[in-house]
């Protein structure tokens, strides 16, 4: 009788039918399930457990796991089930509204294979190398057991087709980001940031994942003739927000405005009376503009450019030309050197008067030095 009623229970389960149970026991090749509602077990063989190649059961499920399987077999003494099935069954369902519906979840890296990067989801997806990240990735051995977010892009169900990308969702990342961060920046703001590339006109500074452009007047109180010429690609660099165009999400920053300008404690260095080397910078009709420092710039009047009558600077002076200057007046406040080239001059000019009038002197005596010593020798003969 019980042989009997074994083979009703087994003839009312039919191949295709699904099942629920218990894991029971785990083999390596296989694992043993207690069937609901069955006289007889069921029995999973290791390729039917998983979508992807596994070397032991055990890897994958453990005893006393509750599954769902499909029923692949109906044999005298037990079942042979597939719980790959069911799980492929639910995963292309699932993966059909994720797919229009452009959801973001979460896999773990199954295996690394020549190409990308494999995972399980009910069925067998593939992350390509190029969907990866949205950067170059030569080694992808440490993702290996990585949980990624990622979005469905291709589905083929007949090709057994599953295509995944975590590079999308990087990049929406990267621009929802870059949004928050452009609403966040005000004028103003002092930031520190990545000198990204260098341009002719100026150098990119990544700011937290938005670049921003320092032009090459805000990279230096000084004159910069190629941004090369202050800044380097990878240099970390204070910045100071200019403006922010959100629109086109454009920033305007300076390095210049970060920097203690040249004038600041300009009267600690430079007083009242020194004498200085500088450069003659511009020429205008009413002086000279001297550069004592970088990014210093003092006046030499035409008045006092010489101490003879000019009409232009022009005449005495070319730019480019160095000279030396005397500081008349020091104004920090209004960034302002008073300088003077004529005193200097003067200087001279009184040394060399004095040795004439010494020698005007001589000639209003009536003597010679010269004959003076000669009369004394005349004595001694």
């Amino acid at each position: 009788m019980v042989e009997d009623m074994n083979s009703v229970e087994i003839n009312n389960l039919e191949v295709g039918a699904t099942v629920t149970g218990t894991v029971s026991k785990v083999e390596e090749k296989q694992v043993f399930v207690e069937v609901e509602n069955s006289k007889v077990d069921g029995i999973i063989p290791i390729s039917e457990l998983s979508s992807l190649h596994i070397e032991k059961a055990e890897d994958v499920i453990e005893v006393g796991a509750k599954i769902e399987a499909k029923i692949l077999k109906v044999e005298d003494e037990a079942l042979i089930l597939s719980k790959r099935a069911v799980d492929a069954d639910k995963a292309w369902n699932d993966l059909e509204e994720k797919l229009e519906s452009k959801e973001v979840f979460d896999v773990e890296v199954k295996d690394i294979v020549k190409g990308g990067l494999v995972v399980d989801i009910g069925v067998r997806g593939f992350i390509p190398a190029s969907l990866v990240e949205t950067y170059f990735v030569e080694d992808f051995e440490d993702y290996k057991g990585k949980t990624m977010s990622v979005k469905v892009m291709e589905l083929d169900r007949e090709k057994n087709r599953v295509i995944l990308s975590h590079r999308a969702v990087a990049e929406e990342q990267e621009v929802a980001k870059k949004q928050e961060l452009l609403h966040s920046l005000e004028e103003g703001q002092v930031l520190e940031g990545t000198v990204q590339r260098l341009t002719d006109f100026g150098a990119f500074v990544d700011i937290g994942g938005v670049d921003g452009l320092v032009h090459i007047s805000q990279l230096s109180h000084t004159h910069v003739e190629k941004p090369s010429d202050v800044v380097t690609e990878g240099d970390k660099v204070n910045v100071k927000v200019l403006s922010v165009d959100k629109e086109n999400s454009r920033i305007s920053l300076s390095i210049k405005d970060t920097l203690e300008g040249p004038w600041s404690n300009i009267s600690d260095r430079i007083k009242q009376g020194d004498v200085l080397e500088g450069k003659v910078n511009r020429l205008v009709s009413f002086g000279a503009f001297v550069e004592v420092e970088p990014g210093v710039e003092g006046l030499v009047h035409i008045s006092h450019i010489s101490n003879q009558h000019i009409g232009t600077p022009h005449e005495v002076l070319s730019e480019g030309e160095a000279v030396k200057v005397k500081v008349l007046d020091v104004n920090e406040n209004e960034r302002r050197l008073s300088l003077s080239i004529r005193e200097l001059e003067e200087g001279k000019g009184a040394q060399k008067e004095d040795y004439s009038q010494y020698e005007k002197k001589e000639e209003s005596t009536g003597f010679q030095l010269g004959e003076m010593i000669g009369d004394q020798l005349k004595k001694l003969r």
